[in-house]
């Protein structure tokens, strides 16, 4: 009997996905565990292995599909002893149906969002394949087909790579960043055309449409939202829409913290001709507000409607910056945890997150989350809370200031943070005793050696 191999859910609230790369072809041979593809989410590239084994029949869902909706069939196994051929044809009939190659990927539900809304009217059905002249239909993805009337390209001129010749949107890319291909002066020129139920709308504002004409034509190009950043704007636009947020900002003089960490560096052992460890001030920080969070437990939380959910430990999510977005690989347990491991841990996830190789569990979830901008030289700012968190720590660049001591003028290295806090569930007193604790342990950093 034919298996269907189907999209796997690869977090608990992934809805869709990209097939990025196949890694086998039909008529090869798998066992379970062998790893068969790469799917991209919205935050990280994963492997997905066989479960089953048995004979690649028919491969549903090419490389390079956007938008797959999870359970949707995206190929056939034959299994053992059986009928390849027949079991390609027969296969499929108990998968959901599986979407057409690169359509035009649909937002993507974040790690903690609410419930998905219903979805709107059905937009109209996408336009069919354009001919050449001669007549020969011209295959391309609904999604190359947009992105060609929206650049002016006649798609019919554009050579495509996708399997059979199929035109995908890198084809078009190319042939627009070249200057070929282009349409036309009779065909559509402006995408400000666009039917209105194609266009998606800004949040709490203007439609496209309404924006575009606001520019001259020509004057702009238009870069199609991936699944990170859809994500990140229907989160922050969540956040502010439900947490009523406020802010408290403290100064933190960085000079005993700067020389312990000069002196726990140059202790550091060595291994392998390089030290063990080298801290840096973001890991001493990371610590610092996860023992705040342990001294301060009425702070460690995060609100729902029927309850308060209290943590009992600190994990602390740290925004990290990478192409098209960020994300908040994060430190469990961190109040537990030395600042040699948490330092070396965060390098790890750090280079991991800019690779898109994190695993959904290690950037979900958190209790709170800590974004330090002061390596760009900011001196301070205020983060969004990121729910389910109650805080985020903004931090900003440490630098010379004048400060009064005893009455006398000194000079000090000086840092300012701000929390910012879901006023549901800390109040402006505990939000400021939670950053008073973290003061303490910046100020006086040997505590976080005990």
């Amino acid at each position: 009997m034919p298996i269907n191999i189907t999209m796997p859910a690869l977090s608990p609230t992934m809805e869709e996905g990209n097939l990025a790369k196949w890694l086998v072809k039909e008529g090869d041979t798998v066992k379970s565990g062998d790893v068969i593809a790469e799917i991209e989410t919205d935050k990280a590239t994963m492997e997905v292995e066989a479960v089953d084994e048995g004979v690649v029949a028919k491969i549903v869902v090419p490389a390079g599909t956007e938008a797959v909706k999870v359970n949707a069939l995206i190929a056939i196994l034959a299994a053992d002893g059986e009928d390849v051929a027949a079991a390609a044809a027969g296969g499929g009939a108990s998968a959901a149906p599986a979407p057409k190659a690169e359509a035009a990927p649909a937002p993507s539900k974040s790690e903690a969002a609410p419930a998905a809304q219903p979805a709107p009217a059905a937009a109209p059905a996408a336009s069919p394949a354009p001919a050449t002249a001669s007549g020969d239909r011209v295959f391309s993805s609904p999604l190359a087909r947009r992105v060609a009337k929206e650049a002016g390209i006649d798609i019919t001129k554009v050579s495509g790579s996708g399997p059979k010749g199929r035109v995908v949107k890198a084809d078009v890319e190319k042939a627009a960043a070249g200057g070929s291909a282009k349409a036309a002066p009779s065909a559509s020129p402006a995408p400000a055309s666009a039917t209105p139920a194609a266009a998606p709308t800004l949040a709490k504002g203007m439609s496209e449409d309404a924006v575009l004409k606001l520019f001259e034509p020509g004057s702009y190009e238009l870069v199609p939202h991936d699944g990170m950043r859809k994500t990140i704007a229907k989160r922050l636009v969540e956040s502010k829409q439900t947490i009523p947020h406020f802010y408290v900002t403290v100064d933190c003089e960085l000079d005993a913290l700067l020389a312990l960490r000069a002196q726990l560096n140059d202790a550091a052992p060595r291994k392998d001709g390089a030290p063990a460890y080298k801290l840096s001030v973001n890991d001493m920080v990371i610590k610092a507000m996860a023992l705040a969070l342990r001294d301060v437990p009425d702070a460690n939380v995060s609100w729902t409607d029927a309850n308060m959910v209290k943590h009992k430990h600190a994990d602390v999510g740290v925004a990290v910056s990478i192409p098209g977005g960020l994300i908040t690989p994060i430190i469990r347990k961190a109040e537990l945890k030395s600042l040699s491991a948490i330092s070396n841990e965060m390098k790890d996830l750090g280079k991991r997150a800019k690779d898109r190789k994190l695993k959904p569990e290690e950037y979900q979830g958190g209790t709170t989350a800590v974004s330090n901008m002061g390596m760009m030289g900011v001196k301070n700012f205020a983060a969004v809370v990121n729910p389910p968190h109650a805080t985020i720590l903004a931090v900003g660049s440490g630098e010379e200031r004048v400060v009064v001591k005893n009455g006398e003028m000194k000079i000090a290295n000086v840092m300012s943070v701000t929390l910012s806090t879901d006023h549901r569930c800390v109040d402006g007193a505990l939000g400021a005793e939670l950053l008073g604790a973290f003061k303490r342990y910046i100020e006086n950093p040997m505590g976080m050696l005990v």
